[in-house]
């Protein structure tokens, strides 16, 4: 389902789409309340969501078809406007799988990219299964948490570097663990999110504005890692952790389809912490991070995978699971405050 206001761009994407062999338009509307209406007649398997709409704007659509319909959707932003980020970066928090820019006129030279990059977002999403949550926000479901002790893999000192990587479903759940942990949270963080190249500026300042007890910032090349600050890989480049406490972006391929890629995050994390790292591996489609998730768990650090109660997506946290890679699983309200814990200053005299 094409969800769009401009008559011009509504035909625009209907072309694009058809032209996929993978897919078929089954509705074009021109607003969410429309949306809204026919979905339960429809039944799409993925909706193409455009941010600005008369009536409810995308962000409202979302919250509603979330709430009543669970459908994946691909939120499709021109990214021109503040306001219009922000609106898509709620929407990724409110249930949108992804987003990604609006594609460009015929004759324009990013035209095949982006209209390449829409399709295969839209049938990849179109896989997800996503569902009506039923646990709180705040409680999360009832899933019974190791205690610290199974969980630290040492704890004679403080860790020195926390490691997160996330993909499909990762903003929201990005916010919600970054939002459990203290204003003075002695380490630095580095974050690996896979996000449409874009969008990376606009999700820094987004999460700016919706954690204001951290700062968060864009990774660059020779950074010096400060304690409390959340370090952002941008996109096409993979962001490691190097000796000395210093980010190195590195061009080297990708790796399992990524670039970011949590793998070599995590892998430099295992060469340069050993046990003073600690990585998390959240929601996400594929396998990405659970190689280098499972090479800082042989190195002693302290690991974690999102529960697959809690995962939009379990394909990331459910691989490493299944290699052993996870020192815990645990629901996702749980994640930040043991990630709180893990890194409350010790002495090695501590208990």
């Amino acid at each position: 389902m094409i969800v769009e206001d401009s008559q011009v761009v509504r035909e625009f994407l209907r072309l694009i789409i058809a032209r996929d062999p993978r897919l078929e338009v089954v509705e074009v509307v021109r607003s969410g309340e429309e949306a809204l209406a026919l979905i339960p007649q429809v039944k799409p398997d993925v909706i193409s969501l455009d941010i600005r709409l008369p009536g409810m704007n995308g962000l409202e659509v979302t919250k509603r078809v979330m709430a009543e319909h669970p459908t994946p959707i691909v939120v499709v932003s021109s990214d021109v406007e503040d306001e219009e980020l922000k609106i898509s970066m709620n929407s990724l928090r409110a249930g949108a799988l992804a987003v990604v820019q609006k594609p460009v006129g015929l004759s324009h030279s990013e035209y095949d990219r982006l209209a390449e990059s829409l399709c295969t977002k839209l049938f990849i999403m179109s896989q997800v299964r996503v569902i009506r949550q039923r646990y709180s926000p705040l409680s999360g479901p009832v899933v019974a948490a190791p205690p610290l002790a199974a969980v630290a893999r040492s704890l004679t000192a403080t860790p020195q570097a926390l490691g997160i990587v996330a993909s499909t479903g990762g903003p929201s759940a990005v916010v919600r663990v970054l939002s459990d942990l203290p204003p003075d949270f002695p380490a630095p963080i580095i974050l690996v999110q896979h996000i449409t190249p874009g969008f990376v500026q606009g999700f820094v300042s987004w999460l700016n504005d919706v954690l204001p007890d951290l700062e968060v910032v864009q990774a660059t090349h020779g950074a010096i890692l400060k304690p409390g600050v959340v370090y952002v890989a941008p996109a096409e480049s993979h962001t490691v952790y190097a000796a000395g406490g210093r980010l190195l972006l590195t061009n080297d391929p990708m790796l399992s389809g990524q670039k970011p890629s949590g793998t070599m995050l995590f892998r430099s994390m295992s060469k340069a912490l050993g046990a003073d790292g600690v990585g998390v591996i959240l929601t996400g489609m594929g396998e990405d991070g659970a190689i280098g998730l499972h090479e800082m768990f042989l190195a002693g650090a302290t690991t974690i995978a999102e529960h697959e109660s809690t995962a939009v997506v379990n394909g990331m946290p459910g691989s490493a699971v299944r290699m052993g890679a996870a020192s815990a699983v645990l629901p996702l309200p749980d994640i930040g405050p043991r990630l709180a814990a893990l890194f409350q200053p010790r002495s090695p005299s501590t208990p």
